[in-house]
């Protein structure tokens, strides 16, 4: 279970990276500014979706189990953990403010 914990929290830091800076590009080419609740809430089920979608596969072949038994198990998890990502970002951003890609653009 240590090997398996150790890929997954590559696996999200790697997605992470890659999920979060794809979100902002796309946010600056199309937001208005600010982050809806909406906004938020596709964001996180975004970013759990695509982990679960490498996570699950993965937690299956480590196990020697089927894809539905790795998602059974996974699934508390991951409700958890979708969540956890919208309470952690709703307020890493009231703490930190928003990107630049989710303000307003500033009139010329």
């Amino acid at each position: 279970s240590g090997l398996v914990a150790t890929i997954t929290s590559v696996l999200a830091i790697i997605w992470n990276f890659i999920y979060n800076s794809g979100f902002e590009y796309l946010e600056s080419k199309f937001s208005r500014g600010g982050r809806s609740l909406p906004c938020r809430a596709i964001h996180a089920v975004g970013f759990e979706g695509g982990l679960a979608l490498m996570v699950i596969p993965m937690l299956a072949f480590a196990l020697g189990i089927s894809l539905w038994a790795a998602l059974l198990t996974n699934i508390g998890i991951m409700i958890f953990f979708l969540g956890y990502t919208f309470v952690f970002n709703l307020a890493f951003d009231r703490v930190f403010g928003l990107p630049l890609s989710a303000q307003p653009a500033k009139a010329a």
